[in-house]
């Protein structure tokens, strides 16, 4: 090697040192592998990344983009050079520093060395070393296998999500288990959801570390053999078949592929709406390798319900459910409350076993009712809605439906942008229009209304205000649609304030909320604290002092 390359090296090996020695110095090694036996050391791997004068090593799967900074010198390395000179010192160099750390926490039972290399001939990315300890191994299968035995399949009591999150990249990993067991894995994941179904938070979690492992497998180890494809970190990857690709065994249950297709319904049923376009596309991507169940579940859904939960055939309607395209299709035969009562209720029983929230309504009927607000989208599920609130024999019905419906992040899926509304949203504008009854449904709702993304609560906001004014009644849930308003909204209810009853009892609410909620109650009304305060100066007492108390409430006094 010449002065520059040995130099270069010299940066590769300083970079390498400093992380080992980082690692070595941490106190917590203990404690981290403590938290649960399914955990044999902290790391799996590292990543060198050589640029010239920018060198650096990091953890596999850290997080840090290895295209951040450029070269501040030219590579002396040709592409060659590094796989027959460079790999194999560094491979030496790597695994004198593992040879002291094997027995240790800090190391799993394999590890690997990947770099990324500048090269003359431009980047170059390998595995430069890749280390199995045998021994570790047979531990943690072991510890797999007793952990199954003794906490699921003879347990009883809920399980913790970090047990889920090992034991669930455990069984998906070849270099553990070469082929999975896919009866007896999906069993797992179907008995770890049963026995933390009571814990609703740990449920989720415990879902999205299962949803979490499936994908990365599907991704990582399944679709790999069938197709090259480019990473895209916010959109689908691009996926190319490979030539002559097939699945084996096709038509023989508990293949591979089946873990493809449970991982998809997962997505499907429990992640965000904004995730669901990954369950379609493993679906999508199976049918192309011939597998029928994945046709099958494209045209008619997933196999998690019950015929009779996805069909319902009546004389007055008939409706159908596809949880893969989260899509309900609705046929009134006959223009009446029962054929929407019929609907609602399959759609709420659907809604209860598990079907996605984030769905979309695709309506057959003569009647076209909107809502009298502005902004909303002109969609199918709107119509559903507004048809149905003509009838209010069924405003128990649709508040039932709301109250179950209703989630945050969650959204009907054929509105998006400044039209996206949360499911339920439908039933609750029209009830809260409706009657006073059902004003503490509209409060619930703005308690979860995810007003980052959703702006039609503005528009609602007015028309509430409008048709139901500043009483000791409607008060509470008017103020509870403020604290979910924009700077956008202008409240037309200053004249109704004249009246020292009505602004007493706004006081009495915003001095309930922080100064932020308050300052946001009171911008729609009255503008910048400026013009408030202003206006209160002006004003006689009792009203002076009134005025006074919800700017003190705001944090303006």
């Amino acid at each position: 090697m010449n002065t520059l390359q040995e130099e270069a090296l010299e940066e590769m090996k300083t970079a390498i040192h400093e992380w080992f020695d980082e690692q070595e110095n941490r106190k917590d090694v203990e404690e981290a592998v403590k938290r649960t036996t399914l955990q044999m050391g902290i790391f799996s791997g590292v990543m060198l990344d050589y640029r010239p004068g920018r060198t650096r090593v990091d953890s596999l799967n850290s997080g840090r983009n290895a295209a951040g900074s450029k070269s501040i010198k030219a590579t002396p390395f040709t592409r060659e050079q590094v796989l027959h000179e460079v790999q194999p010192l560094l491979a030496e160099i790597v695994k004198e520093k593992l040879d002291k750390l094997e027995t240790s926490p800090l190391i799993d039972y394999r590890f690997t060395l990947q770099g990324t290399f500048a090269t003359t001939d431009g980047r170059v990315k390998l595995t430069v070393l890749e280390i199995v300890y045998e021994e570790k191994k047979r531990q943690l299968l072991e510890r797999i296998q007793s952990y199954i035995e003794k906490k699921l399949e003879k347990g009883s009591y809920p399980t913790k999500p970090l047990e889920t999150f090992f034991l669930m990249r455990h069984l998906l990993d070849p270099y553990l288990f070469h082929e999975p067991e896919v009866a007896r894995m999906t069993a797992l994941f179907d008995r770890i959801q049963e026995l933390n179904k009571e814990r609703t938070q740990a449920l989720a979690d415990h879902r999205r570390n299962i949803i979490r492992a499936l994908t990365g497998w599907a991704e990582n180890v399944f679709l790999r053999r069938y197709y090259d494809f480019t990473r895209f970190e916010y959109r689908i990857n691009d996926y190319k078949i490979k030539p002559d690709a097939a699945l084996e065994n096709k038509d023989e249950p508990n293949q591979p592929v089946d873990l493809l297709l449970y991982g998809a319904v997962m997505i499907l049923r429990y992640e965000p709406s904004y995730s669901k376009f990954k369950g379609q596309t493993f679906l999508e991507l199976a049918t192309q390798l011939g597998s029928g169940k994945a046709e099958r579940m494209l045209k008619e859904g997933s196999d998690s319900f019950s015929q009779e939960d996805v069909h319902m055939c009546h004389e007055l309607a008939e409706c159908k459910a596809n949880d893969v395209f989260s899509l309900i299709t609705v046929v009134i035969c006959k223009e009446e409350a029962g054929a929407y009562e019929r609907a609602i209720s399959f759609i709420l029983s659907l809604l209860r076993k598990g079907f996605p929230k984030s769905y979309k309504i695709k309506l057959q009927s003569s009647v076209r009712e909107v809502l009298p607000v502005m902004g909303l989208a002109k969609s199918d599920t709107h119509r559903f809605f507004a048809n149905a609130l003509a009838y209010s024999e069924l405003h128990p019905l649709l508040e039932e439906y709301a109250r179950e419906a209703m989630e945050e992040f969650e959204w009907y899926e054929d509105t998006e942008g400044e039209k996206s509304v949360m499911p339920g949203s439908y039933a609750v504008f029209g009830l809260g229009l409706s009657a006073e009854r059902y004003f503490p449904l509209v409060e619930a709702y703005m308690a979860l209304v995810d007003d980052e993304h959703q702006l039609v609560q503005d528009k609602y906001t007015a028309v509430f205000a409008e048709t139901h004014g500043v009483t000791e009644r409607s008060t509470p849930a008017l103020v509870a649609c403020l604290r979910r308003s924009h700077n956008s909204l202008k409240l037309k209810i200053q004249p109704e304030l004249e009246s020292e009853d009505k602004l007493s009892l706004l006081v009495q609410h915003v001095e309930a909320l922080t100064d932020y909620e308050a300052e946001r109650v009171l911008y729609p009304i009255w503008g910048k604290a400026e013009k408030l305060a202003a206006l209160a100066r002006k004003e006689q007492e009792p009203r002076k002092e009134l005025l006074l108390r919800l700017l003190k409430a705001a944090g303006k006094a």
